[in-house]
């Protein structure tokens, strides 16, 4: 079995990513694998170690960037955040065909650094006057987070050129479909299924 496609999906805050994350989750079942992070903030009331977070703390995380057993990670917000590469030997272990991350456009760079072979897919909304109202909608943040989280969201969009693929997402199930399209595309890549045309060959 060839290695498990290693898919990279990216997006600023509001366009979507996590509900076409969750839907390609329950289409594709046991075909992908959901890349857990690991964190050092504190688990908020619902959720669940293992599942949502591997939750640790600062000085086992540290140890693990000493040993360089993660594939990307950060400081957000006073809270480290890392991609570990054993969640690659799991998905392989696993007979996953797929290992999906979803890190923002710095932890997509550090990712394709170590592993060029991983494919990056970047969510953009259909407008920015369309995130503005999606942002505004969730009734969740005060005039001045709106502002800095909509400047973040454009300086995200700024880094598109980086990514191997686009989805707009002014319709959920067209973005769904193109977001399903890509991975069964690269699934289907000649070099994937190389073994299978050999071994027909050799009956």
């Amino acid at each position: 079995m060839s290695d498990p496609l290693l898919l990279i999906i990216s997006s600023p805050s509001g366009a979507g990513k996590t509900t076409l994350t969750r839907r390609l989750l329950q289409q594709l079942g046991q075909e992908l694998r959901f890349s857990v992070s690991h964190t050092t903030r504190t688990p908020r009331r619902t959720e669940v170690a293992g599942q949502d977070y591997h939750f640790v703390d600062p000085d086992t995380f540290r140890a693990m960037v000493a040993e360089e057993r993660f594939a990307e990670w950060a400081e957000v917000h006073g809270n480290l955040y890392g991609t570990c590469m054993s969640e690659i030997d799991d998905a392989r272990r696993e007979g996953r065909r797929a290992l999906l991350f979803d890190v923002d456009y710095q932890g997509a760079r550090q990712i394709k650094a170590k592993i060029p072979a991983a494919v990056g897919v970047f969510i953009l909304p259909p407008s920015l006057s369309e995130l503005r109202a999606r942002l505004e909608g969730r009734g969740t943040e005060s005039p001045e987070s709106l502002e800095r989280r909509f400047a973040k969201a454009k300086e995200e969009i700024e880094h598109y050129p980086f990514f191997d693929y686009l989805v707009v997402n002014d319709d959920l199930n067209r973005a769904h479909a193109e977001l399903h399209g890509i991975v069964h595309g690269e699934l289907c890549r000649r070099w994937r299924l190389a073994d299978r045309a050999e071994a027909l060959l050799r009956e």
